[in-house]
């Protein structure tokens, strides 16, 4: 009888394990996913405040991200210390193209840095920009920023790249790429280069 009995309990418990190994297998395949890490979520969330302030064209919320001792450094520009010096930069940007359009296309993050691929795209019609006045040109520019945060989700320093001769060459302060104006002031340059060569400075 106790031998029946534990055979029984046996079989009973090897059923049990089989019915209940499929949900404890789904549950663990659940808990293993990988999860973006908490630390690189905020990084992320915080690039892409900034870059929301920037499709607002609002200076003011823009500064708000920065830390105050932070830095834009903008590697066609220059480099921009404290929430006010990245204000005025920006608002200056957006006086000369007010239709000024932002557009995120991708942004990866890890627990110190955000790269944020963006395109802008807009038109220089309004005040100067940079000691350069308007000229009413259509221009559209690709460009990366990597963006470092610190733990209140502040920005310590933002470096952003982008092609400053093909803007130069959209506002039409340089030859468009290829044209016979280019080719010429390609020579022209060479010309003085030999020739600075030749008197030996």
């Amino acid at each position: 009888m106790d031998e029946t009995q534990t055979e029984q309990q046996k079989a009973a418990a090897k059923k049990s394990a089989v019915a209940v190994t499929p949900t404890d297998a789904s549950e663990a395949g659940k808990r293993s996913k990988p999860r973006k890490p908490a630390r690189a979520k905020v990084v992320e969330e915080a690039a892409r405040r900034y870059f929301a302030a920037i499709s607002a064209r609002d200076p003011d919320a823009m500064a708000a991200c920065f830390r105050p001792d932070g830095i834009d450094d903008i590697v066609p520009l220059g480099v921009f210390r404290g929430p006010g010096e990245v204000r005025d930069l920006f608002t200056e940007l957006f006086a000369a193209i007010p239709d000024a359009e932002m557009v995120v296309q991708r942004v990866v993050a890890d627990r110190e840095i955000a790269a944020v691929e963006y395109r802008l795209a807009g038109t220089f019609q309004g005040g100067p920009f940079q000691g350069i006045e308007p000229t009413g040109k259509r221009i559209e520019i690709r460009g990366t920023d990597l963006v470092e945060i610190d733990d209140e989700g502040k920005i310590i320093r933002n470096t952003g790249y982008y092609d400053g001769a093909a803007f130069a060459r959209q506002i039409g302060m340089l030859p468009r790429q290829n044209s016979q104006a280019e080719r010429a002031m390609t020579m022209a340059f060479n010309a003085a280069t030999g020739l600075r060569a030749r008197l030996g400075r």
